[in-house]
């Protein structure tokens, strides 16, 4: 597993398109836009999965399966919905193929078999799920509705990049009904602050929680709940997002509910999702030029041990050793791999476990044997050190949390270095185009404003930070008054 990774430095998306590859994460796939994940990044994705479900399951969410296919008449119901997704789906026409009589050995779609109503494939899932609440709520007594899905969905993307924007993503989408507004926004709010700890705990990311301008709302919501990160080139990258939906889609679904007065209501609703652009994220939040770099509460494999010998006799004597130290940090819940592949010389493994991003590294060779040591490498300062074996085991443990705690610090500190106060415009673009990361600015409210910046600088309002400065100011664009600093950035 050959590294010669190009620098983060010299070209930082080739940098990252190389090493989803070389590390075994992901590749594309014989259809344009979509990939394959691979064993390794699939175990990540699942470590994610398994965290977030848990979340998810102590917040009250069950989890439900709904369709892949949304009847066209039920997507175009809400109207805002359907014109936000409408340019990147996938429609299905027909439902069969049959021989092709002037291409003998190939097929073509069955002119008969077209369908009575086209079906899109699923950008998102409001439409179908909303048209089923249907048929479940007649009462206060049926709400809340907490459901969460783990599912695949199509947005037909023409520029697309391994995990951050393929034509087809894995993610969950949570899809809640409630009784009244207070409850819908407390539980939009609520999933928000869920990512940011997930992000922040697991994926050791630090995110600002934020609200995003009604122009770059999810569409058909009336406020959507974000949290945005900082990668390591300075751009941003929307992580996650919670979108209180009011009663659009129980109206476009003609969703009604007797109240505990007795009178009929619409019903209030949220929705939430991240996906599996949380992988590209994890990735160009911590890794490095020597390859992935994960922080232990995610990795698949948190310790490997890697034998250095020259006989079997040699190879046995540490294997008992390495059984041993693999029984105990299992009993801690730490997970271990032992290589004792004869096929590949230790330097080569040394090479694939610091490509992939495995934290800790355990060398055992017949000096360690005689000296009861090991040798300890860690993945996230490439430092080494030799440890006692009877001290080892809680060394691991105790290095678990370090490096864990020491993954976010190094990502927060160069987070907060690039956020960027400005008061006119000139600033503005002078730390866009030689700084880089969050610029925080007074702008004055208007969609045009923020329209215009855009054009002239491709920065974005990224968020109106939920903890942000509220103070009166002037629009960084036209002088205009403002109210609060918002954050801008290029983004991902």
């Amino acid at each position: 597993m050959s590294k010669n990774l190009t620098s983060r430095a010299e070209d930082y998306s080739k940098w990252y398109n190389e090493l989803v590859v070389k590390a075994d994460l992901a590749e594309n796939s014989a259809v344009r836009g979509c990939m394959v994940i691979k064993p390794y990044g699939y175990a990540i994705w699942e470590k994610m999965q398994a965290e977030l479900d848990r979340m998810f399951k102590e917040t009250g969410h069950q989890n439900a399966y709904f369709p892949l296919f949304v009847p066209k008449s039920l997507f175009e119901a809400e109207e805002k919905n359907a014109e936000g997704f409408a340019k990147e789906c996938a429609v299905v026409t027909h439902y069969r193929l049959q021989n092709d009589p002037d291409n003998p050995g190939k097929l073509r779609v069955d002119p008969e078999a077209k369908l009575e109503e086209e079906l899109v494939v699923r950008p998102t899932s409001e439409a179908i799920i909303w048209s089923t609440y249907k048929g479940w709520i007649q009462s206060y007594r049926d709400l809340p509705i907490l459901i969460n899905q783990w599912a695949n969905v199509v947005r037909w993307e023409m520029r697309t990049r391994l995990f951050l924007r393929t034509a087809e993503f894995l993610w969950q989408e949570g899809h809640t009904a409630h009784a009244t507004k207070a409850e819908a926004v407390a539980e939009a709010q609520q999933m928000n602050r869920v990512y940011a700890e997930f992000a922040e705990n697991f994926m050791a990311m630090p995110v600002i929680q934020g609200v995003k301008t009604e122009s770059e709302r999810f569409a058909g919501a009336e406020e959507t709940y974000c949290i945005e990160a900082l990668m390591q080139d300075g751009k941003a990258l929307q992580a996650g997002t919670s979108h209180f939906l009011g009663q659009n889609f129980a109206k476009a679904f003609d969703v009604k509910f007797t109240n505990n007065e007795g009178k009929l209501d619409y019903v209030w609703a949220t929705s939430w999702g991240v996906s599996t652009r949380l992988m590209g994220a994890l990735i160009m939040t911590h890794s490095d030029d020597n390859g992935l770099v994960l922080p232990p509460n995610l990795a698949p494999i948190q310790v490997v041990i890697v034998p250095i010998h020259k006989t079997d006799e040699q190879l046995e004597e540490i294997s008992t050793v390495a059984k041993d130290i693999i029984g105990q940090l299992k009993k801690l819940g730490i997970s271990c791999k032992y290589d004792d592949r004869t096929t590949q010389r230790p330097g080569a493994k040394f090479a694939q476990y610091e490509l992939q991003g495995v934290p800790l590294r355990i060398a055992i060779g017949p000096k360690d044997l005689e000296n009861k040591t090991v040798e300890l490498a860690r993945r996230d300062t490439l430092s080494k050190t030799i440890v006692p074996l009877d001290d080892l085991v809680e060394t691991v443990e105790g290095l678990m949390t370090e490096i864990q705690e020491t993954l976010f610090k190094k990502a927060f500190d160069f987070r907060s270095s690039h956020i960027t106060e400005v008061d006119t415009f000139d600033e503005f673009k002078k730390v866009l185009e030689n700084k880089t990361g969050f610029i925080s600015a007074h702008w004055d409210g208007t969609a045009e404003t923020e329209q215009q910046i855009k054009e002239l600088t491709k920065a974005t309002i990224r968020c109106i930070p939920l903890e942000g400065k509220k103070e009166a100011g002037s629009c960084v664009f036209t002088g205009k008054p403002s109210v609060a600093r918002v954050l801008f950035a290029k983004a991902y």
